[in-house]
């Protein structure tokens, strides 16, 4: 396996598990420094790229207010109403949109769109690729242009 499979694995997975733990904080509001530990630990065995998911999660509660303002323009809706696991895949493509400018939008959009398919009802995911598609044109212009 290539070096840039496995990191893309990982990176994967270090999605999967910020996912996770973002809709663990926002059902439980519990403090995100315990999460993330108990995600870390839980996984040890993992090749997930841990520092990865430490910046997602942690990144997405430090920017929580920019990120909602950014999404609730192209939702249609409050940002709160939204499923709970879309709204966490949303907040985390959005959080890599605005600070991961090294992760082309489209891996970002099409790591989105793999999540929601496999958490999320059937049709989520048009839902979350239209939503992206909008933030990615405003965050990325000159990338998606």
């Amino acid at each position: 396996m290539s070096q840039n499979t496995s990191l893309a694995k990982a990176r994967g997975k270090a999605r999967r598990f910020a996912m996770q733990a973002i809709y663990q904080w926002q059902m439980t509001s519990d403090d995100v420094v315990g999460i993330e530990k108990q995600f870390t630990e839980d996984n040890l065995t993992s090749d997930a790229d841990f520092d990865y998911f430490k910046e997602l999660f942690l990144g997405v509660e430090e920017n929580i207010e920019v990120i909602d303002q950014t999404l609730a323009q192209y939702t249609g809706r409050v940002i709160a109403s939204v499923d709970p696991v879309e709204r966490a895949i949303l907040r985390l493509a959005c959080y890599e949109f605005m600070k991961r400018l090294d992760v082309p939008y489209r891996v970002v959009l099409n790591e989105a769109v793999t999540l929601t398919k496999k958490f999320c009802a059937a049709q989520s995911h048009t839902f979350v690729n239209a939503v992206l598609d909008k933030v990615a044109h405003e965050l990325r212009s000159t990338e998606t242009s």
